[in-house]
């Protein structure tokens, strides 16, 4: 009989993102995100240490601002023999500035994937610092699906793809709740948003949940727009696969001096390319599982009281379609974190 190697292993991972969020939440407001970040990669690659798969990362977190993140090739797990490969993708911390400022919108999220037989890597490494993305629920993938001449596209003017929504979901455009990570680049979507007379949320960091927002019934956002992150888009495709919603990016290039060296790097036939969830998320054998760190529109954030530590993580499979929210209350009084830096259990 088969064995399910997600299912076995599940659990480790949404430990490696509880322990992170619980160390990274010391740092909550101090004003040193580079320590939260530390803190974060420290407690992911103790646990990873413990785990007996064959992994590697394929999606590693701080190349654009040279964090102390787990990086692309790096091996973890114990690689025991006969132990499952997988493909990892992850952000110790997304919103590592929400986190140093005390401010909202922050996870530990990890995506794991077991490649399918003839695939290299079931993660899709993007080499570019940003990607365009819209995102947006089931009902809108399917319809979609179905009519692929709907303007819900990408390359489509947002305010169309806004329009098209409000039918489909069965709103007024004046309901329909757009997120944008509110940067400078994404003002020509904001202006539109705003000129079609639609909600508008912005936000200042954390574009994982942001792009998954739209398929959490949790929520009230329709559709999330705009420039980001490159790795988080992978993350979040992987996280919209487990979901069921859909997402397109596409490689957005800095400046002429990082699309010359996409070109060089062969990536030149790939700018125009949209990508969507199953480009960049490939393949049946994909988990996704995250841990808020402050409050977020996914998960609740730590909270501490007294001896108490209460943590919210999401865990779910594209295989079972099962999501589930786990609470974990900690006693701090005996709760340890394993950690690389010490080779071993640390009081929290």
């Amino acid at each position: 009989m088969h064995k399910d190697e997600e299912r076995v292993i599940e659990l480790e991972f949404l430990r490696a993102t509880e322990n992170a969020a619980l160390h990274s939440s010391h740092w909550m407001g101090r004003g040193d995100k580079e320590a939260a970040d530390y803190a974060a990669c420290d407690a992911i690659r103790g646990m990873f240490d413990l785990m007996d798969i064959r992994g590697e990362i394929v999606i590693g977190e701080g190349i654009k601002d040279e964090a102390p993140g787990l990086f692309i090739g790096e091996k973890v797990g114990t690689w025991a023999e006969g132990s499952p490969r997988f493909d990892v993708a992850l952000d110790p911390v997304d919103g590592t500035t929400n986190v140093s400022k005390g401010m909202p919108n922050s996870i530990s999220c990890i995506a794991a994937a077991i490649p399918e037989e003839g695939e290299d890597c079931a993660l899709q490494e993007i080499p570019a610092f940003y990607m365009n993305k819209l995102a947006y629920p089931e009902v809108v993938r399917q319809a979609w699906i179905k009519d692929p001449s709907l303007p819900i596209s990408i390359d489509a003017p947002i305010s169309e793809v806004i329009k098209v929504s409000a039918k489909l979901l069965g709103k007024n455009v004046r309901d329909v709740t757009v997120m944008v990570l509110d940067r400078p680049r994404n003002e020509f979507i904001i202006e539109q948003v705003r000129s079609l007379g639609s909600k508008l949320r912005m936000i200042a960091d954390g574009d994982i949940t942001a792009a998954m927002a739209p398929s959490l019934s949790s929520t009230d956002v329709d559709l999330y727009a705009g420039i980001g992150g490159a790795p988080e888009a992978v993350l979040s495709a992987a996280g919209q696969r487990c979901l069921g919603g859909g997402q397109q990016a596409k490689i957005w290039p800095a400046d002429e001096a990082e699309k010359q060296q996409l070109i060089k790097d062969g990536w030149g036939d790939q700018l125009d390319r949209v990508f969507r969830s199953k480009d960049l998320a490939a393949g049946n054998n994909i988990l996704f599982c995250a841990t808020g760190i402050s409050p977020s529109p996914l998960l609740q954030g730590v909270h501490i009281e007294g001896k108490t530590a209460v943590t919210h993580s999401v865990l779910m499979r594209i295989k079972s379609k099962t999501v589930r929210f786990v609470e974990a209350h900690h006693d701090l009084s005996t709760k340890t974190i394993r950690l690389r830096s010490t080779k071993g259990e640390t009081r929290m």
